[in-house]
């Protein structure tokens, strides 16, 4: 695979291109990202479904502009799709030519269902893992949705329900009980499913996400992986529907989303109303990701290895320079971890999220040493994303920013005290850590001690000199009822 991709998604709305770069097999980030509101369906459903010159040009255009943004960044592929427009139009090939013609770009049409599957196919990669989920994607001209448990997509269903389609087929004509009555309608398709968990995507959901986090006052500035439960949504969703262009903007919408945001909820309370939610995650990443990842994961059947993370990679490739110390400190701390939790009665699920932290602790030096804490926490705090909740992210940035330093502030903890364990958890969690890094103070190329744990005491067996590690030791904030001997 090229190791520069760009993806471009041409949906009824909004064209988005995304850029790709690869740093190792199956590590990637974000290079580049841009959209525009060309709003390609605009008049179409009045005009049986045909494609409208202006809006035809506004899509040329920005393509174009698309095209030449990839040039300069060295794009050896290019991976373009388009959805409901381009898809209902019947007039679609002479757009398709021009396109084919002047810009040498091929547009490969999916149907709704290979959309949903797409979509569906990024989360169950890039979501922390769910069972029992329902991907919703609500788009201009449609909506798709599919079923994802234990990280397999099925149950893919396209509608026909978008926010530019509501638009002009009812809201234009002040006909919302028409619209109602349609939407239902349309959900009926969904009657057999029984899903305990929503996934959002798309700008729809992402405009509510976003708005509502403002509201909120939520501490982390992070859509991907963002959860509410569905009452919140619910009583949001009823104020936007409710409001005047005044009081949109007041409840945080954008004024270009003005006219579609009203058409997007109310297809999301209508499927509120139908199912039973217990869970409500939004997703960052969409058809475009999945593009992508199809590209990327095509000989291991559009899924990661089992126990690989492609943030964790991606940070690593990019910022850790000495793996091999990284790889070092997370074995102390699992072992240090697997001695002490029952003495310190700390949940096994935080093995994981110490061992991740362990990992990406020196990712800071790469950029300042002398500051590579307060590094490392902004890096993991911002790049770690695919795969975490925000719990997790808000943990093991916390412990590399406080390891071999200090405990964690209280400021720090009341700050971020909706998504962190209680300050005990953390303070041990961040003991450990520190003393893993601190028993390796003298970088052997291979670990030369072992550890052994009986009645609050840490037995450090080794026939080498660890003085260094003895005075590091020394500077750890200590924790009661624990003792380390050698």
């Amino acid at each position: 695979m090229a190791k520069r991709v760009c993806v471009i998604d041409i949906g009824s709305n909004s064209i988005r291109m995304a850029i790709y770069e690869k740093t190792s097999r199956f590590a990637f980030h974000l290079l580049y990202e841009t959209k525009s509101k060309v709003r390609l369906s605009q008049n179409i459903y009045q005009n049986s479904g045909n494609l409208q010159n202006e809006a035809m040009d506004r899509t040329f255009d920005a393509l174009e502009n698309f095209i030449s943004i990839s040039k300069s960044f060295n794009v050896r592929k290019t991976l373009c799709v388009a959805t409901s427009a381009l898809r209902d139009a019947p007039n679609k090939k002479d757009f398709l030519s021009r396109v084919k013609n002047k810009l040498q770009l091929n547009i490969k049409i999916i149907d709704g269902q290979k959309e949903a599957y797409l979509g569906a196919m990024a989360c169950a990669n890039l979501l922390p893992s769910q069972t029992n989920a329902l991907s919703i994607d609500i788009g201009g001209g449609s909506t798709e949705f599919a079923r994802i448990h234990e990280d397999k997509v099925s149950n893919t269903l396209s509608l026909e329900l978008g926010t530019v389609r509501l638009k002009e087929l009812y809201f234009d004509k002040d006909d919302i009980n028409g619209a109602i009555s349609y939407i239902d309608s349309q959900l009926s398709a969904l009657d057999s499913l029984e899903v305990s968990t929503l996934i959002g995507i798309g700008g729809t959901f992402r405009a509510l996400a976003s708005a509502m986090m403002k509201h909120y006052e939520y501490p982390l500035n992070k859509i991907h992986a963002f959860e509410c439960t569905p009452q919140n949504y619910i009583n949001y969703i009823d104020q936007i529907l409710e409001a005047d262009n005044h009081e949109l903007e007041r409840l945080g919408i954008k004024k270009n989303r003005f006219d579609i945001i009203k058409p997007g909820t109310l297809i999301l309370q209508r499927v509120f109303i139908k199912l039973c939610i217990k869970k409500v995650f939004a997703s960052g990443v969409g058809v475009r990701e999945g593009v992508f990842l199809r590209d990327l994961l095509r000989n291991s059947k559009d899924r990661f290895p089992h126990n690989y993370n492609t943030s964790v990679r991606y940070l690593i490739d990019a910022n850790v320079q000495e793996s091999n110390f990284s790889n070092q400190i997370a074995h102390v701390s699992k072992k240090l971890f697997d001695l002490t939790h029952s003495h310190f009665s700390i949940d096994v699920k935080y093995r994981y999220d110490l061992a991740v932290a362990s990992r990406l602790y020196p990712a800071g030096n790469n950029i300042h040493y002398f500051s590579h804490n307060r590094h490392s926490y902004h890096l993991v705090k911002s790049t770690l994303e695919y795969g975490f909740t925000h719990s997790q992210i808000m943990l093991i940035a916390t412990l590399v920013r406080y390891a071999k330093n200090k405990l964690p502030s209280s400021k720090h903890i009341k700050k971020y005290e909706r998504l962190l364990p209680d300050a005990t958890t953390i303070n041990i969690l961040n003991y450990i850590l520190s003393l893993s890094i601190s028993l390796l103070a003298h970088r052997p190329r291979n670990i030369d001690f072992d550890m052994e744990f009986e009645d609050g005491v840490i037995q450090v067996n080794t026939s080498k000199n660890l003085y260094l590690a003895k005075e590091a030791l020394a500077k750890v904030s200590e924790i009661e009822n624990i003792k380390i001997v050698f």
